[in-house]
């Protein structure tokens, strides 16, 4: 990566998967909670990710499209994604925002 390029942080992969929606409940994955871990290193970025229920089927999906919004960002040359069950999910991690729009106040 050139100096003129601005690196890519954590906190902008995250802002730009932000629009990766969940099928179901049609809302945000990042906001759900579901993304548990970015982490950058020479350009590979691994995103470390959870679904609502093991059995799932749109784990893929998801994938998919991590890795095509994040590899579109400058200086990144791969997407590594990695779906965990543990901890499991629970809706304590969801966004304020995520929980209004599910009518959890």
């Amino acid at each position: 990566m050139s100096e003129s390029q601005t690196k890519v942080t954590a906190d902008d992969i995250r802002e730009a998967i932000r629009v990766v929606i969940d099928p179901e409940l049609g809302i945000s994955v990042v906001d759900l909670g579901l993304v548990y871990d970015i982490r950058i290193e020479d350009g590979t970025v691994t995103i470390t990710f959870t679904l609502t229920a093991i059995g799932c089927p749109v784990g893929p999906m998801i994938e998919e499209q991590f890795r095509g919004i994040a590899t579109a960002l400058p200086g990144i040359d791969e997407v590594e994604c990695v779906m965990v069950f543990d901890p499991p999910w629970s809706t304590e991690r969801m966004s304020e925002d995520a929980r209004m729009a599910l009518g959890m106040f």
